[in-house]
């Protein structure tokens, strides 16, 4: 699967009454195509995963596919127990998704063959990027096992221990050289000058659905963006639970798209703090014009 440059994670709109805004979903991703990412990744964290139906997730996919109409990859969001995270896998692929991003399961937790027994199922109905999080938590020779299954083509990494990615890419590279890593940290950006020295170049980005200039003017080189605007947006995420979603889905808001707001457990920003991030975005778009 060709994936490249920065790849786009939406966000799910909802409409005032709360229900799945498809129209709106359709012009988020097609402002988002306009600036040229390199893969679409609906019905993921960003999209809100944990808080959509099984009823709401295919349509999420369906308005994906439809929209981007094979111009790039599109990967949608999968996990929780293994018959739902089949029902979604199953659902994506008649939507015409070209893979899953693999969340973590839920509450039940195996040893390491039955977490590889998990993903291969999944992997047998789309090609499957496994999602390091919460209680995945990998070792290297667990994770050439696991690009060893049919089907598994990548891991994101959202935990951020450098020192077990090195060792991880380095074995797994050894017998699996086109298995793809991603960093997968909130507000990736901050952390790629990282990972990119242990030869990871593919990244999420949280920034590219709402200010997708920034983003690409970093994907470019400009460093002047990691001190000017992503370390004070990394300090700001920082500052309540669930804040990398609330975020992004405020700044698209920002920018002129009514998304609506976030479902619970998630809170949406507030106060001085959706201020600060309409700040952080003027800014980042003035130095991005500079």
């Amino acid at each position: 699967m060709n994936l490249s440059g920065v790849l786009f994670f939406p966000v799910t709109p909802f409409d005032a009454d709360g229900t799945l805004a498809e129209h709106v979903l359709a012009e988020h991703i097609e402002r988002g195509m306009r600036h040229g990412p390199g893969g679409v990744f609906v019905a993921c964290g960003t999209g809100e995963f944990s808080a959509l139906s099984e009823a709401e997730h295919p349509r999420a996919v369906r308005v994906a596919c439809e929209v981007v109409a094979g111009r790039v990859p599109v990967l949608a969001g999968a996990g929780g127990p293994l018959g739902t995270a089949l029902n979604q896998a199953r659902a994506a692929r008649a939507a015409g998704a070209d893979g899953l991003l693999l969340m973590p399961p839920y509450l039940a937790q195996g040893p390491g063959y039955g977490y590889a027994a998990y993903v291969a199922a999944v992997a047998a109905e789309l090609p499957v990027i496994v999602y390091q999080r919460g209680s995945v938590v990998l070792e290297p020779e667990a994770v050439v096992e696991l690009a060893g299954v049919p089907g598994v083509i990548g891991l994101k990494d959202g935990l951020g221990d450098i020192d077990r990615m090195q060792w991880t890419v380095l074995a797994v590279r050894e017998a699996y050289p086109d298995f793809l890593f991603f960093n997968g940290l909130p507000t990736a950006e901050l952390t790629m000058p990282a990972y990119r020295g242990i030869g990871v170049e593919l990244y999420s980005s949280a920034v590219f659905a709402f200010a997708p200039e920034i983003a690409l003017a970093y994907l470019r080189g400009d460093e002047r963006l990691l001190t000017a605007f992503y370390a004070p947006l990394v300090r700001l995420r920082g500052k309540v639970p669930g804040y990398p979603v609330s975020l992004v889905k405020a700044g698209v808001r920002l920018r002129g798209l009514d998304v609506g707001t976030v479902r619970p457990p998630l809170v949406e920003v507030t106060g001085e703090d959706l201020q600060e991030l309409d700040t952080l975005i003027k800014a980042g778009l003035d130095l991005v014009a500079s």
